[in-house]
């Protein structure tokens, strides 16, 4: 039996500035603030036995917020103690998660939103299907350097068409 597609939860973001970060993501691109920035600590509370399980003994301290799309997808924002931007911002070549993306039919307009508020343009507009169908792309960063794409359409319709042309 074939296991049934699951729906996406959220994703996690590690940024340098929480309050900024949380601030860029409402304002810019309207998430709803589920929890505000808050501290938790390594103790025995639920959500500190928790850190501790995925991060080890000694971890300390970390400051969190909860976001949260118009769909209901999550964006959990961390700030660590002693964080530090990646050598290359964009690993590629490195396995694991390296981008996801956010949908908007007005691509261009949430551009230059997330430009004006520190962000950066990693590349042109681009068309999937160029003078066929109006789905369009661009990859961006946000003030803190971590890597999204912007789609106009939903990613079933994009690629529904098939291989690319």
């Amino acid at each position: 039996m074939a296991p049934t597609p699951r729906t996406f939860s959220h994703i996690g973001l590690s940024v340098p500035d929480l309050e900024a970060a949380v601030k860029f993501y409402s304002e810019v691109l309207g998430f709803y603030v589920v929890m505000e920035p808050s501290e938790t600590v390594e103790d025995d509370s639920a959500i500190g036995v928790m850190c501790t399980d995925v991060f080890g003994p000694g971890w300390g301290s970390l400051r969190i917020a909860h976001l949260s799309t118009a769909d209901g997808i999550g964006i959990e924002i961390f700030e660590f103690p002693g964080n530090y931007a990646p050598e290359d911002k964009l690993e590629h070549k490195r396995h694991g998660t390296f981008h996801f993306a956010v949908q908007d039919p007005d691509v261009e307009g949430l551009l230059e939103r997330i430009v004006a508020a520190g962000g950066r343009q990693r590349m042109p507009v681009r068309e999937y299907f160029p003078g066929t169908k109006p789905y369009r792309m661009v990859y961006v960063e946000d003030p803190f350097g971590i890597v999204f794409e912007l789609y106009s359409h939903s990613y079933e319709l994009t690629y529904s068409a098939g291989a690319y042309a």
